[in-house]
């Protein structure tokens, strides 16, 4: 079989998935958002939107569905970065207190 002289082989080991990669792939499985939302109990509007508002149990029902991690899914939203705020130690350089002694 001839290749057309432009044509360039991707390898298939790695697959760019966007958004309508990620649908065409559901719907050739026979799934579709709102059946992905009833199989896996999340509500319709989290899956629904998805593609705009980060929602990671969305996010991970449908890599678990397509059998991929929701990293190479959604690469940009992971890893995810949290910013916690930590209690300060608070009088962390006083002195300790012992407890009462017993009478």
């Amino acid at each position: 079989m001839r290749q057309h002289p432009l044509h360039v082989e991707t390898p298939m080991t790695a697959r760019d998935w966007n958004r309508h990669t990620i649908l065409a792939e559901l719907r050739s499985r026979g799934m579709t958002l709102q059946g992905l939302a009833e199989t896996y109990e999340l509500p319709a509007s989290s899956v629904k939107h998805v593609w705009n508002r980060p929602n990671e149990p969305a996010e991970r029902a449908i890599a678990d569905f397509l059998g991929e991690r929701a990293e190479v899914l959604f690469p940009k939203r992971y890893p995810k970065m949290r910013n916690r705020i930590f209690k300060p130690i608070l009088n962390a350089h006083a002195p300790q207190k012992s407890p009462p002694k017993a009478a």
